[in-house]
Order: C-alpha cells, then sequence, then structure tokens
C-alpha cells in the first residue's frame, strides 16, 4: 500500500463508478466521478489546494511566516477545504459565512480551525462574496483567493480533473457538472474540448430565484469572473435547469447504486439523465458526472428520511451546500 507524507497528497486522482442502473437508456452509459473521497470530503479540495500553491507561487503566502491572513467567501465546501489546508500550512483562515448556513457546515469550519464572520443569511452567498470584498479592501494586509475569480480554481480541474477523466473513460461523449463558481465546468471542459474536441459539455443550474444547494443561476445577478474569463458561453454546448425537488428526488435515487451523496450532486444526476433521454436509440453514449461530496454533511436536512416538500421548503430557509 502506498504511503503518503501529507494528507494533502491525497487530494485528487478520485475513482469513477458505473451508475448506469440509473440510466433511462440502455444505450447510454452513466459514470460518476466520487469527489467525496478527497481528505476534506469534496471537490473543493483541489481548488484549496490549486489556490494557496498559486497564492505561495506569485509570493503572495510566505510559507513558514507567522500571522498571515486569508479571507474567502463560502457557503460550504471550499471554506472547509481551505480551512484544511491552511491549518496544515498554518495560516490564519477567516471565512465569511452565510448565517444560516447549515450546522454541519459551520462544526466542519470550526474543527479545521476556521474563523467564522456571518453575513446575513437572507443575502446568501452572493452576499457572503460582498461582505468578503468590503473586508479585503478596508483590510490589504489580508489574502483575498476569491475563488470566482481566480484562475487557480479552473486551473486545478484543467490540470487534474479532466487529465483524470480521460484517462479513466477515453470513451467519453458528454461532461455534465453544476454550475457554481463554474470552476469545474470550465476547467474541465476546455481540457476535454482541446483533447477530444467532440466531448459535450453540459452545465446543470437552478432555476433563477431558486436554491439547488451548491449550485447557483447566473440570471441571479452575478457571473463568476471565470465563467467570462475562460468564454464560459461558448464553452457550454447546453444549460440545463433542475429545480429543488429533483435534486433531492434524485439524490435518493442515487441511493440505489450505493452513492450516500450531496444534494447537489443528485441535481447532476437529474441533469445527466436529462442529457441521456437526448441520445437516439440508435446512438451510444458515455456522459461522466461529478459527485462533488458524500452526504454526511447533509443528514440535518431529512433529505433521504423527512417528506420531500418539507425537504424543499426547508432549504428556503437554511442553506446547506
Amino acid at each position: 500500500m502506498t504511503r503518503y507524507t501529507s494528507v494533502l497528497d491525497l487530494v485528487g486522482d478520485t475513482p469513477v463508478v458505473d451508475v448506469s442502473a440509473l440510466s433511462p437508456r440502455a444505450n447510454v452509459s452513466i459514470l460518476a466521478k466520487l469527489e467525496g473521497r478527497n481528505p476534506a470530503g469534496s471537490v473543493k479540495d483541489r481548488v484549496a489546494v490549486s489556490l494557496v500553491n498559486a497564492a505561495e507561487r506569485d509570493g503572495l503566502l510566505i510559507p513558514g511566516k507567522p500571522d498571515q491572513i486569508l479571507i474567502e467567501p463560502s457557503s460550504g465546501n471550499t471554506g472547509i477545504a481551505l480551512a484544511m489546508v491552511c491549518r496544515l500550512r498554518g495560516y490564519h483562515l477567516k471565512v465569511v459565512l452565510p448565517s444560516n448556513v447549515s450546522p454541519e457546515r459551520r462544526q466542519l469550519l470550526l474543527a479545521w480551525g476556521a474563523e467564522i464572520i456571518d453575513s446575513p443569511g437572507s443575502e446568501g452567498s452572493n452576499g457572503a462574496v460582498r461582505l468578503a470584498q468590503s473586508l479585503s479592501a478596508e483590510n490589504p494586509d489580508w489574502i483575498f483567493l476569491y475563488q470566482y475569480a481566480n484562475p487557480a480554481n479552473p486551473a486545478a480541474h484543467y490540470t487534474t480533473t479532466g487529465p483524470e477523466i480521460l484517462r479513466d473513460v477515453p470513451e467519453i461523449t458528454h461532461f455534465v457538472a453544476g454550475l457554481g463558481t463554474s470552476g469545474t465546468l470550465m476547467g474541465v471542459g476546455r481540457f476535454l474540448k482541446e483533447h477530444k474536441p467532440e466531448t459535450q459539455i453540459w452545465a446543470i443550474e437552478p432555476p433563477s430565484g431558486e436554491m439547488v444547494d451548491g449550485l447557483r443561476s447566473l440570471e441571479d445577478g452575478y457571473i463568476p469572473p471565470i465563467f467570462t474569463d475562460n468564454h464560459g458561453a461558448e464553452l457550454l454546448d447546453r444549460k440545463v435547469v433542475v429545480r429543488p425537488k429533483e435534486s433531492i428526488e434524485w439524490v435518493r435515487r442515487l441511493t440505489e447504486v450505493g452513492l450516500f451523496a450531496g444534494i447537489s450532486s443528485g441535481a447532476i444526476m437529474a441533469g445527466a439523465v436529462k442529457c441521456a433521454l437526448t441520445i437516439p436509440e440508435d446512438q451510444t453514449a458515455t456522459i461522466v458526472t461529478i459527485v462533488c461530496d458524500d452526504g454526511w454533511k447533509y443528514l440535518s436536512t431529512g433529505a433521504w428520511s423527512d417528506d420531500i416538500d418539507d425537504v424543499v421548503e426547508r432549504a428556503k430557509r437554511i442553506i446547506y451546500f
């Protein structure tokens, strides 16, 4: 068995599992890349390592120097992943967090030693971004990595996730992922388009004004700079809308193939099924999806046990991603 020097060496190279039992078409295979196998539990581990490595490489962070402070807005996995990396690298992390996040998110950030700055829950993740930008401007000695605009975000997926997918699933025809910061779609999408141009890149987003955990609609007033910087509108072949109830339905369906996943993964799987339904029966296709994280951080949602309409209603008040 391989021996690792640091837990950070475990980031990436995640497994791919065949979940074609959920495909609505016998001629369409669906494969899921299990990002919950990263050490802090999500696809954002890749981004966190990339952000900190880039900051050190560019001289924004100096390893071993005391009292260096980072600030980052997050309502979930990026903050948790950054907290892990900062704990290991010796940096102090301040996470601007909407006040109505789930208790699991808050507890995990505290477990990794992050300092939490609350932003108004009614303003969601966009409000956290605005407050972090304001605090960064007021405190120029703080390091603001800003995952929404930092090229190290999509670079993490261009250099690791994309190559891993093409290595493990060379027959890929479609890549389906959620639209959040857009880092996964931009990085993996650009790599696949360069190395297998016929691959279709599909983005999953919620309807404007509705919340699907971990995803955002570009029509809600904030377009991540990395989306425009990477010509996202041209890179994507299609955007598919998935509603909150569909996300819960499909996160439950994932347990049929043994996957206990986070709610955004349910949305992505719902999108993958919609993608599969567009494939003519006389053609074959191989869809690769991202299972962004595991379900342990979502138990308080009741997503697997409560009435589905109650879960959807509750998610309007509490941020679970």
